[in-house]
C-alpha cells in the first residue's frame, strides 16, 4: 500500500465515522479491509471503492460544529435500526468536554454491578474521578479537569474509545 492509497483509506475511514457507518467491508484489488465502529447499528456492506471516492468527492463540507446527518451509502443492509441522534453538545454551549486521554474501554464504575463514578446532575470538582479507561489490560482512572455540574455523558459503559474522544460534558461552576 503506497502513501496515497494510505491517505485515502484514512479519509475513507474519517468519512464512515462522520456518517455514523458501523461495519463496511471493502475488497479491491487483492486488498481487503473490513472495519467495524462501535456505537453504530448501520452496515454499509461491501463496497467498491470507486463508489466510495465518488462518495467522498461530491460529499458536502460540513462546518466543523455541524452534526453530519446520516446518509445511506450503496448497499446499506435492509432495515437495519435508524438510531436516534441526541442534540450535540460542544464548547460553543458553554460546556467543558472531558474527553479520554488515550485509546481503550471506558467504564462508567470500578467494577460491574458497582455504582457509576458520576451521573447525570452530579457537582465535581477538578481532579476527581469521573470514570475508567481500560488499555492494555490497565485500569486508569480519568478525572475531571474542572469542577461543576455533568451535564451529559457521551458514551456507554463498555463502548471502546478512542484518544481526544469526548466523555462527558460538563457545566463549569
Amino acid at each position: 500500500m503506497n502513501a496515497g492509497q494510505l491517505q485515502s483509506l484514512k479519509d475513507l475511514i474519517e468519512f464512515l465515522k462522520q456518517q455514523e457507518v458501523g461495519e463496511f467491508d471493502l475488497e479491491q484489488d487483492g486488498l481487503k479491509v473490513h472495519l467495524s465502529f462501535a456505537g453504530h447499528g448501520r452496515s454499509a456492506g461491501n463496497v467498491d471503492l470507486s463508489q466510495l471516492s465518488h462518495l467522498l468527492q461530491h460529499a458536502p463540507a460540513a462546518p466543523a460544529h455541524a452534526v453530519a446527518a446520516p446518509v445511506h451509502l450503496p448497499n446499506v443492509a435492509a432495515g437495519a435500526a435508524a438510531t436516534h441522534h441526541a442534540p450535540a453538545v460542544s464548547e460553543e454551549d458553554g460546556l467543558h468536554i472531558v474527553k479520554s486521554p488515550i485509546v481503550g474501554t471506558f467504564y462508567e464504575a470500578s467494577a460491574p454491578g458497582a455504582d457509576p463514578y458520576i451521573k447525570i446532575g452530579d457537582q465535581v470538582d477538578s481532579g476527581q474521578v469521573v470514570c475508567i479507561v481500560e488499555a492494555m489490560k490497565l485500569m486508569n482512572e480519568i478525572e475531571s479537569d474542572i469542577a461543576g455540574e455533568v451535564v451529559k455523558r457521551m458514551v456507554t459503559s463498555g463502548q471502546p474509545v478512542e484518544y481526544g474522544q469526548p466523555l462527558f460534558a460538563i457545566r463549569p461552576r
